[in-house]
């Protein structure tokens, strides 16, 4: 881990069905937080194309390492000289009617160096709002962890409803994690209720950093997601927030509160169970 402070971002959005036009918005907050000295920058999940439906994301879908939404990470963090976590984008399997939510991080030379395939699927009845999910219609569980070694230290990708699952934490934090990012779509209903929380709990029973990039405002679908987007600190204080509204929410990253909290607050170490 860098010894010395930095600048990270999430960009928040309310991604539609014009690909293209969600392309030009993402670029244009993230030459913004570039401008303002971020060096880590975060976009939400789905961030390229939200359709009416789930399997409307076939639509756009790509071959692994290769296509426009690809290329465009690639160029983008190559261009500004950041590290760019792409959110997620559908990435094709062998099967016609299945697809990856690939979380896909580039370095600042534009090189891809991690991808992560969201494994938790969103299969949800929301009886109050009358929204019902199958995510597993459409996408093809991933099932491996991904921690990475980056210029601030080790960053976990993770995805939206992942964030419900607490033991999938702790077994990134045992690769490593001092950074998690998690881009995400929670709906508005499940965000009122849980999102502040669970990432606060995430951040505090892991001692990390959390950077959280969520779709915010309403969708073609009807769907309205929670935004809220957020960056938080190892003791749970929230460094930045954005309630609502498309943007970039920035906040400096000290490295040397991560090492001073797990140093004088052990709790990692008194850990008696442990992920298998």
């Amino acid at each position: 881990m860098t010894e010395i402070a930095f600048k990270a971002a999430c960009i928040q959005l309310a991604s539609g069905s014009n690909m293209n036009a969600n392309l030009l918005e993402a670029e244009r907050f993230i030459e913004h937080a570039a401008r303002e000295g971020c060096r880590l920058i975060v976009l939400p999940e789905n961030f390229a194309f939200m359709g009416a439906r789930c399997k409307d994301m076939h639509k756009i879908r790509e071959q692994d390492n290769d296509g426009p939404i690809q290329h465009f990470l690639s160029q983008t963090a190559q261009k500004l000289g950041i590290w760019l976590v792409g959110g997620t984008i559908p990435i094709a399997t062998d099967r016609n009617d299945k697809l990856r939510a690939a979380c896909l991080l580039y370095n600042d030379r534009g090189e891809r160096v991690a991808r992560y395939d969201k494994m938790h699927l969103f299969d949800v009845n929301l009886v109050e709002t009358d929204e019902q999910y199958v995510e597993s219609e459409t996408i093809e569980p991933g099932s491996e962890l991904c921690v990475v070694d980056t210029p601030f230290g080790k960053l976990g990708l993770s995805v939206c409803y992942d964030l419900r699952f607490p033991e999938m934490f702790r077994a990134m934090l045992d690769l490593g994690m001092e950074i998690l990012a998690m881009p995400a779509a929670f709906t508005a209903m499940t965000g009122e209720a849980h999102w502040d929380v669970l990432l606060r709990a995430r951040a505090i029973e892991n001692l990390c950093h959390v950077l959280a990039a969520a779709q915010g405002g309403f969708h073609i679908s009807g769907r309205k997601t929670w935004g809220h987007s957020m960056i938080v600190d190892p003791w749970g204080n929230r460094l930045a927030e954005q309630t609502s509204g498309n943007g970039p929410l920035i906040a400096e990253i000290d490295p040397g509160f991560i090492e001073a909290t797990r140093r004088n607050f052990p709790s990692l170490q008194h850990r008696r169970i442990h992920c298998k």
